[in-house]
């Protein structure tokens, strides 16, 4: 009788060890707090809304995803337009900014940018026929050009004097149609979006010009309030953290950015 009041009393303190175990795994995974991620529609390869499953989906979602798993931390991606990033973040209503959005001195008044996760600059978009092999911003001057809302390049534009208008855009698809069309001589639009829309055959009476050199040249980050230095120093560390494992250069490749 006494092994057997051993051998139970064993198998008792060994459950409830376990049990113990469960209950601290758990605690844990319920202590991990949830972000509100903004992120835009109809930024892909960035970011984009998959209809299958009904959600934001691309690079940056990735990126993030795999930043918030580093520094303990889960994601609510959520849908938002791209003018409306930055004051969805600074009225709290997300806490984090994931998108194609460039770093600029103008931005960085108001927000504050992680350390890089991409670089790039804006592509030029003409008619499919369209032979020009233009270079630069000037090759259109006196004519009507458009860019995205919010975007950099609209400054850009906006800078030069040159053009007898400046339109601008809720989406890239909006401003290729108006190409197509020829609403306007010339759109301006993130190079890797634009790259990925025409490779996957978004739009084939556009195309994107080769020879064009990018004049908006800039990182895309992660975006927090203006100090919360909390939360960028999680998204530094899990950023330094991806690039030396190889977690990053994988999430580029699955997207064909790299």
């Amino acid at each position: 009788m006494v092994p057997f009041i051993k051998r139970f009393g064993a198998l008792a303190a060994g459950f409830a060890a376990c049990i113990a175990l469960s209950t601290a795994s758990a605690s844990a995974v319920a202590a991990e707090p949830t972000l509100k991620v903004g992120a835009t529609a109809t930024g892909v390869p960035f970011t984009f809304l998959d209809v299958k499953s009904n959600s934001i989906q691309g690079m940056m979602v990735d990126a993030i995803t795999a930043a918030g798993k580093s520094a303990g931390f889960r994601v609510d991606v959520q849908q938002t337009v791209f003018s409306a990033l930055i004051p969805s973040l600074t009225t709290q209503k997300i806490d984090i900014i994931s998108a194609a959005m460039l770093k600029t001195p103008a931005r960085q008044q108001v927000v504050d940018f992680s350390d890089t996760v991409y670089s790039f600059g804006e592509g030029l978009i003409v008619k499919a026929d369209d032979p020009g092999r233009y270079t630069s911003m000037d090759d259109f001057k006196d004519q009507v050009v458009g860019a995205q809302v919010g975007t950099a390049f609209v400054d850009a534009l906006n800078k030069k004097g040159i053009f007898k208008e400046v339109r601008t855009y809720d989406s890239i698809a909006d401003i290729m149609r108006d190409v197509a069309l020829g609403r306007i001589k010339a759109g301006f639009a993130d190079q890797p979006i634009v790259a990925y829309q025409i490779e996957h055959g978004v739009n084939r009476q556009v195309r994107l010009v080769p020879e064009y050199q990018s004049v908006v040249k800039g990182q895309v980050c992660f975006i927090v309030r203006k100090g919360d230095t909390a939360t960028l120093e999680q998204l530094n560390g899990a950023i330094r953290k991806m690039k030396s494992d190889g977690t990053l250069q994988q999430i580029l490749q699955k997207w064909h950015m790299s």
